[in-house]
């Protein structure tokens, strides 16, 4: 282990590194691979499955038990946060996470059916793992870099992230068009599903073999010595969030806002995660071959799209001000929500994909910078992303109960999807209620 000192370049970019190490989490497991892989287990069967003694549709089953796991994140967050202020190796933590999202991935090679309660409970584990190091890993932030080099690390990390993400899942994607050039045998559909299931490997072995890395450089922690770690300590990251609420109460502007962004946010993030079950489902693809092809094609073309929504998002602010920018793209959701209701066809998917992809980086990136700036002056800008966060969280359990429950009771993903064009609407009224504040309006 490296004893550097804070601002240090070889810090930092250790730091940074974890992203290229984490990334493939979420866009192999959350956004690509499992989300096909997990449709084609019921490629011959109905899309129903009994668990717990109730008859589920399966997209439906995905999406409560990813509801379950980001309350659990929501609870845990606070949790972890009040722990990692003050113990003396935060660094253990995190990588207890890193190692439970990463063997709970590899579990995923056992995913079948006939097993259902092991693949979910793997399934589940991976989600806990993945956000409860994200808790450590952003702490790390302050402790490692002066507050001058913290916006341009943390764009690194992003950047690093993506770039790493995107090259394991086009050797995942090659692996599944082409598993012969590989040495995986069987039928076509058969090397195809290995393939998917090798790619599950490969994202547990990537994830803990480059936060090596990381782990090498990363010092232990600060640890408070004036105080001991008791239940005090470790409730703080609640009573934190608390001292945010009593202070949103007092302020109209920053209140307005958050309830404009849970709502929005709600529906953002349920698009996202269902996305590929809802292509995978709906779409008249004209093979399992092109299906799979085509949604892993579509959750890159939506990561490259993204990058330019960000950045024209961010002039259109400049210009019209934040608030009506947000207004107009969440009304432009409205629309996509209902647009995608009576899609079928792959074009229509990539061309859906596309206008996703551009308004879903706009609308992340600016929700997160307008909320910076309404914040009142304060040096304890962590408790109130915290706030932003659990928010977040909670959002997207309420959000994938929603829609999980439309999709059970009417049997079709294009009512839920549909469904969340209330929610943008109501984000936009809640916007229209803001009170104007200079530049941002």
């Amino acid at each position: 282990m490296a004893d550097l000192p804070k601002g240090n370049k070889k810090l930092l970019n250790a730091w940074a590194f974890y992203d290229w190490a984490n990334s493939v989490y979420t866009l192999t497991i959350v956004s690509a691979v499992f989300p096909i892989f997990y449709e084609a287990l019921f490629s011959d069967r109905s899309h129903y499955i009994t668990v717990l003694g109730f008859s589920l549709k399966n997209s439906a089953l995905i999406s409560f038990v990813t509801a379950v796991a980001f309350l659990l994140v929501a609870f845990l967050s606070p949790l972890l946060s009040g722990i990692a202020d003050y113990v003396g190796n935060k660094k253990a933590f995190m990588k207890f996470f890193c190692y439970l999202g990463a063997l709970s991935c590899m579990g995923l090679y056992w995913f079948d059916l006939d097993n259902i309660y092991v693949g979910l409970v793997f399934y589940f584990f991976g989600l806990i793992g993945y956000w409860g190091s994200l808790v450590f890993y952003n702490s790390y932030l302050p402790d490692i870099a002066f507050v001058e080099q913290q916006d341009k690390i943390s764009a690194k990390g992003y950047s690093m992230g993506y770039i790493g993400s995107v090259i394991l899942l086009v050797i995942n994607l090659a692996m599944i068009m082409k598993p012969k050039l590989f040495n995986i045998t069987g039928t076509d559909g058969e090397a195809a599903m290995k393939a998917m299931r090798y790619s599950f490997v490969m994202v547990g072995v990537w994830w803990i073999l480059f936060s090596q890395y990381s782990y090498y450089f990363l010092p232990k922690g600060n640890k408070n010595k004036n105080q001991k770690v008791t239940h005090h300590v470790i409730f703080n990251g609640f009573k934190e969030l608390k001292k945010v609420w009593s202070i949103l109460k007092a302020n109209l502007v920053l209140k307005r806002y958050l309830g404009s962004f849970f709502v929005s946010s709600m529906a953002v993030q349920t698009a996202m995660l269902v996305a590929t079950y809802f292509g995978a489902q709906e779409i008249a693809w004209s093979s399992k071959e092109e299906s799979t092809i085509g949604l892993i094609i579509c959750i890159l073309l939506i990561q490259l799209v993204a990058i330019i929504g960000a950045l024209v998002t961010s002039k259109a602010s400049e210009k019209f001000g934040n608030i009506p920018t947000l207004i107009f793209i969440n009304g432009f959701w409205v629309l996509i929500c209902v647009g995608a209701f009576f899609i079928s066809q792959p074009l229509e998917f990539y061309v859906m994909a596309t206008i996703v992809g551009f308004v879903m980086g706009g609308i992340q990136s600016l929700s997160r910078s307008t909320y910076s700036k309404l914040l009142p002056e304060t040096e304890d800008t962590a408790s109130f992303f915290s706030f932003y966060d659990v928010a977040e969280k909670i959002g997207i359990v309420i959000g994938m109960l929603v829609y999980g429950i439309i999709d059970q009771t009417t049997g079709s993903p294009r009512f839920g999807i549909a469904s969340l064009a209330v929610f943008f609407v109501i984000a936009v009224v809640l916007l229209n209620r803001v009170p104007k504040k200079g530049v941002l309006n």
